[in-house]
């Protein structure tokens, strides 16, 4: 017994993954039909992601293909207290991560703390961790993979090593960029991220 709200959820995320695409689902039983296309791609995903919860920064945005791995991220901090992140490869949802999550959480963390220590000297807390500057993420890491390698015939969690090196120079990158050329929004970023690691402390 075909439950047409699972199809509807797995469908719009294809349609999120594969920006442009229109896919058509059609229950033969009722006779309805509904028709799922994103233009916005990953973007309109975390706004989707987000639902009622109040944004903190515009949505950084970006893609490339690096030795035949293809990687796309959109990412965008909330006021929430909680992380978000969800991670695919060729479509296939990791809801164990891999290599791909490792390699954005510590090139993430890396630059934000970088950044932070650069524009705030004398007020950065001594040890940032990666889960104050994760707090309220919403975040999609797309990669495209010509022969992935699992943990498992489950393909929850992604083991290619190579992923993760062409993803954390990708983050390192363009996020560092991003944030220079987005003074107003790096600005509140890091004062969440200190504020985050106030409270921590």
């Amino acid at each position: 017994n075909f439950e047409i709200e699972r199809i509807h959820k797995r469908i719009q995320e294809l349609s999120f993954l594969n920006a442009g695409v229109s896919i058509n689902v059609q229950d033969e039983r009722s006779g309805k039909s509904k028709k799922f296309k994103n233009n916005g791609g990953l973007s309109s995903y975390v706004t989707h992601l987000k639902g009622r919860k109040q944004q903190v920064s515009e949505i950084f945005e970006c893609s490339a293909i690096e030795n035949d791995v293809g990687v796309e991220i959109a990412l965008q901090w909330t006021d929430s207290y909680s992380e978000n992140v969800l991670c695919y490869t060729n479509n296939i949802p990791q809801k164990d991560g891999g290599t791909h999550l490792a390699g954005f959480r510590g090139s993430l963390t890396r630059v934000l703390k970088a950044f932070i220590k650069k524009e705030n000297a004398k007020k950065t807390p001594t040890d940032l961790l990666g889960e104050d500057v994760r707090e309220g993420i919403t975040a999609i890491i797309s990669v495209k993979v010509p022969d992935p390698k699992f943990s498992s015939q489950t393909k929850d969690k992604l083991v290619s090593s190579e992923v993760r090196q062409v993803v954390e120079s990708f983050v390192n990158e363009n996020l560092s960029h991003w944030m220079e050329e987005n003074p107003s929004d790096a600005k509140v970023i890091c004062r969440k991220i200190l504020d985050a690691a106030s409270a921590r402390e």
